[in-house]
């Protein structure tokens, strides 16, 4: 039967679970670090406090980083949205030449490494005079981000019925009002998992960051610079943070994902 354990199984199965323990075992080092009493990163710890946490809490410059963060990852993830889905839209439902060269541009940051695309917008900034600005950073983003919609979106807008905007159509209904009132409501929960998505890829973004922010300071940005300048228990605690804080968007997603899978499953 399907559902019933095999001994044929137990070495994939076990093999799995090292997998698993091997990459959660980053967060259970780094985890139990962040309540430590200890002055230095100390494993297992010697007494268990919260000051690294008071001392995050407490400290204006990571205060500033999480508000910078925050408007950034908010910022760069709504633009993404917006250009992605009509991005996507256009290469789904568009026949023009060229196509398919547009649609590899898009993909383009995915598949080059990040540093290079880092130079490139470093360059490019430069000489645009949006170096250093936050305009700039979160046009970065944007352009880091904008890929992952196009693919997400993609693939709903492939699995929408065509012949209902095919219907609307001929009663009358211009491509604007096809767009905005039939296709985008239907694809909501889509729109909200690549949304999500790209929040939290744009939330722990560094490399890029660090070669156009200028003076913005991010708190992936401000965690290499503690680690560079001298070993801060502080990081932990922001590190468990940041942790926590990805676990429930990855259980966001889920949500969204499979409450997406039920309405299409409904139509």
């Amino acid at each position: 039967m399907s559902g019933r354990f095999r001994l044929s199984d137990l070495p994939l199965a076990t093999f799995a679970i090292l997998v698993l323990v091997f990459l959660c075992l980053p967060i259970m080092i780094v985890a139990p670090m962040s309540f430590s009493d200890a002055k230095s990163l100390e494993f297992p710890p010697p007494a268990w406090s919260l000051r690294w946490y008071q001392n995050l809490l407490g400290n204006p410059i990571w205060i500033d980083a999480g508000k910078n963060s925050l408007l950034l990852a908010t910022l760069a993830s709504t633009a993404a949205l917006a250009c992605g889905t009509l991005a996507a839209y256009v290469l789904v439902r568009g026949e023009f030449r060229g196509r398919r060269i547009v649609e590899a541009n898009f993909m383009a940051p995915m598949i080059v490494p990040s540093i290079i695309v880092a130079v490139s917008l470093y360059i490019f900034f430069a000489r645009t005079g949006l170096l250093g600005s936050f305009f700039g950073l979160v046009l970065g983003h944007v352009i880091l981000a904008t890929p992952y919609v196009v693919l997400i979106m993609q693939a709903a807008i492939r699995g929408f019925d065509i012949r209902i905007e095919q219907v609307a159509a001929t009663l009358g209904a211009s491509q604007l009002q096809i767009l905005t009132k039939i296709v985008l409501p239907n694809l909501v929960p889509s729109a909200a998992a690549a949304w999500i998505f790209c929040f939290v890829m744009s939330f722990d973004e560094v490399v890029v960051t660090l070669f156009i922010s200028g003076t913005h300071v991010t708190i992936p940005k401000r965690m290499f610079a503690e680690l560079m300048l001298q070993v801060n228990p502080t990081v932990t605690a922001v590190a468990t943070l940041l942790i926590m804080f990805n676990i429930l968007a990855l259980v966001l997603l889920l949500l969204v994902t499979r409450r997406s899978r039920t309405l299409a499953a409904m139509t």
